[in-house]
């Protein structure tokens, strides 16, 4: 078997000397000599072997034109696994080399007709990688001179022969037709005729196509690098920041520098969403700005379907899109002057966490390149989202951590000290009576009186501790009526002075409108919510201050329209606000509350003063429990107060009766 074409031609013609070339200058030596052959009118010997039937398989076509130009035609490739490669039917002799022979290194063009010759001989160097396939590297010959090229077809025909022993015929025919017998060979026969302005036409349109395509590879390279940094870069800074409003202008900002001609919008949006409030654009000055606009959802087919894939909607022109029927769409198209349309979801782990959109003003194609350079953005921006959603989880986590930590110390300190002081004065007073049975009666009874006392204030601290934990878990006060609000004021202040009727205690003064409507409540919840709030309001002021009750008919939302300049509104604890409610203010001439302390009052256990320094008793149950009462009946609570030692209001608002009428209400004095 030969080794090497090449290496045998350099021993017998030392005039020879090898050169590199690369494939691409290969390919397109080869195309001009076959080129030779298809403009020609000649029927020439052609012998070429590709090293691999996957290089065969891109040139095949060509080679069955060749085919009808001549009937010496042979093809020589290592076949892949599994080819039928050597028994292929077509219009040329097809010869399959072993993959370890020497000849599947080498690359052969050898053309002999009758007025020219042509032979490119050429093996690889497998010493010197190449990271691309045009990058590889040949040495070998490329020659016009007849004797090289008979030579160099003639030990071709003699291996076609030997690996394919059923073409001795007509390889026969082939030395006779072209004068290649050995006694012949080498012997210049006639004179080339090679037209060389074709054949450099050729060449250089073949250099030419091949620098294109590098020129292409090397923008589509350009791109993809660009692409990647710019990723990279959104990435670096989204994975460093963990701020939501960070990441979304940072990424709109980039979308914006790199689609120039595009309004480029991002929002956060979840599945069902109606519509959202674009804060986060970047728009050219064709086009209007969308930033402040409620942008619908629900309404626009696009973006429902958007939303419910993973994959972007790309549309070159929304006048030919099937959805273009739609009004709201249309509507929405000619506002805002859409024609090209871009809509990438941003997902992350299955759930929709927003979307980018990218609208032009005038019809285009998105390229693959800008779809997944979009789609790289969103997946980047779905990452970071979920981490600063992660991280602001984790923070609250801490807070409520730290808040329970607290309350538990606070607790611990307060009902330790509420429990202790009545319990001793109990213990003394059985400890008198086991140990001093003639103690005088009337001492007596004033010891017994006390015990009894301590033993209600124990009775109230666990019933409160009850009941909260009964409201938090909705298992009480659930049975709203129609009941007048005068009533269950009159019963909780009557309750309240029965209870502390030896207990000096401000003035109590009730100022309402002549006409109140019915209000929607739980009779007993509402009269405990008053109760507590009027306990509350004696706890801080002096027997000789006051507190005054009112109430008057009030919109959603006018809970805000009373507060004093400088004051600051506390905690409002509920958005259902019927319309319109019954506001009940309940004003005292105490100590006041200072303004960092109106919202954290009716938290659970909270106190005013530490818990070792504490003028007045109580574990900071009570406006706890009125806040779950009120909220439970559909109203909201807060407190106002200029400040300390300027006394305080509490507010809450509950539903009137629905069914009544309602009037206008003139305050009057009771």
């Amino acid at each position: 078997m030969l080794d090497s074409l090449l290496w045998e031609l350099l021993a017998d013609l030392p005039h020879l000397h090898a050169q590199t070339y690369f494939k691409s200058s290969l390919t397109a030596l080869s195309h001009a000599m076959e080129d030779l052959v298809l403009m020609g009118a000649e029927s020439p010997l052609v012998i070429a072997n590709f090293q691999q039937e996957r290089f065969y398989r891109q040139e095949i076509r060509r080679y069955r034109q060749i085919a009808q130009r001549s009937d010496q035609v042979y093809v020589l490739a290592a076949p892949e696994s599994e080819s039928g490669f050597a028994i292929a039917s077509e219009p040329y002799e097809t010869i399959p080399l072993d993959a370890q022979d020497g000849l599947a290194q080498e690359w052969h063009l050898v053309i002999v007709g009758a007025s020219y010759t042509a032979c490119l001989i050429c093996r690889e160097q497998t010493k010197v990688p190449a990271s691309i396939d045009q990058g590889r590297r040949f040495e070998g010959i490329w020659t016009f001179e007849r004797q090289v090229s008979t030579q160099a077809a003639q030990r071709l025909l003699t291996q076609i022969a030997v690996r394919r022993p059923e073409l001795a015929a007509k390889v026969q025919q082939a030395f006779q037709q072209y004068h290649l017998s050995p006694e012949v060979v080498g012997q210049d026969l006639a004179a080339q005729t090679v037209d060389a302005q074709v054949f450099g036409q050729r060449l250089v349109t073949y250099l030419q196509a091949s620098q294109y395509r590098v020129l292409k590879a090397y923008r589509a390279i350009a791109a993809l690098e660009h692409k990647e940094r710019l990723v990279n870069s959104i990435t670096a800074a989204v994975r460093c920041s963990l701020e939501p409003e960070a990441i979304l202008a940072m990424a709109v900002q980039e979308l914006g520098r790199i689609f120039t001609d595009c309004r480029c919008l991002l929002y956060c949006c979840q599945t069902g969403d109606e519509w959202v409030k674009v804060e986060y654009e970047a728009v050219p000055s064709a086009l209007p700005a969308l930033l402040g606009e409620s942008w619908p959802l629900v309404e626009n087919p696009l973006i429902q379907v958007a939303a419910a894939q993973e994959r972007a909607i790309a549309i070159v022109d929304v006048v030919d899109s099937p959805l273009q029927n739609n009004r709201n769409l249309q509507v929405i198209i000619q506002d805002w002057q859409i024609r090209a349309w871009l809509l990438v979801p941003i997902r992350n782990q299955g759930k929709l966490l927003g979307m980018i959109e990218l609208h032009r003003g005038k019809p285009a194609v998105w390229s693959e390149n800008d779809i997944s350079l979009v789609e790289a953005i969103a997946n980047q921006v779905g990452v970071g989202l979920t981490q600063a959603h992660a991280y602001a989880d984790l923070e609250r986590l801490n807070r409520q951590l730290t808040t329970l930590e607290r309350t538990q110390g606070n607790l611990i300190a307060i009902v330790g000290h509420e429990l202790r002081t009545p319990l001793s004065t109990i213990q003394v007073f059985l400890e008198g009576v086991a140990s001093e049975p003639e103690m005088p009666p009337e001492f007596r009874q004033e010891m017994l009186e006390i015990a009894l006392s301590d033993a209600e204030r124990m009775r109230k601290l666990i019933q409160d501790f009850l009941t909260l934990s009964r409201l938090e878990s909705g298992q009480v006060y659930g049975c709203p009526e129609a009941i007048p609000l005068q009533e269950a004021i009159e019963i909780a202040i009557g309750g309240f002075q029965a209870r502390n009727a030896t207990a000096p205690f401000p003035a109590i003064r009730v100022e309402l409108p002549s006409e109140l409507p019915l209000v929607q409540a739980d009779a007993e919840g509402l009269g405990e919510a008053l109760g507590k709030l009027l306990e509350n309001a004696c706890k801080f002021t002096e027997s000789n201050g006051e507190i005054v009750i009112q109430a008057r008919i009030c919109d959603a939302g006018a809970e805000f329209d009373h507060c004093l300049p400088g004051q600051r509104v506390g905690s409002v604890w509920n958005s259902r606000k019927p319309d319109p409610m019954l506001e009940v203010i309940i004003a005292d001439t105490g100590r006041g509350i200072e303004s960092e302390q109106l919202e954290t009052i009716f938290n659970r256990f909270y106190q005013a003063e530490d818990s070792l320094r504490r003028t007045v008793g109580g574990v900071g149950l009570g406006l706890a429990i009125c806040r779950q009462i009120i909220v439970g009946m559909g109203g909201s609570i807060w407190a106002e107060s200029a400040g300390k030692n300027q006394g305080s209001r509490f507010h809450f608002t509950i539903p009137i009766e629905s069914s009544q009428p309602i009037q206008s209400c003139v305050a009057s004095s009771r």
